[in-house]
């Protein structure tokens, strides 16, 4: 079964997995990304945060990249049926 996918201004839930998009301005002008990969609810919610070495010169372009390497993050700690 492929868990439905939903999007949301800069996340996405997959399964149970949240994956939201925290791109950050640099004083260069240019643009981190950086993206939390959050599970759970209340007291039982876990977060993951992973910062990345490149940087964007679109805040877009930082949350794009942000997203597909959470999802990436998600397909490859997800076990298969």
């Amino acid at each position: 079964m492929i868990p439905a996918i939903q999007i949301q201004n800069n996340a996405i839930t997959l399964g149970k997995y949240r994956i939201a998009a925290c791109p950050r301005a640099l004083p260069s002008g240019r643009f981190a990304a950086q993206v939390s990969v959050a599970s759970g609810q209340g007291s039982a919610s876990t977060a993951r945060i992973m910062s990345f070495i490149d940087d964007f010169a679109t805040h877009a372009d930082a949350a794009n990249y942000s997203l597909a390497q959470g999802l990436d993050w998600v397909h490859r700690t997800t076990p298969t049926h």
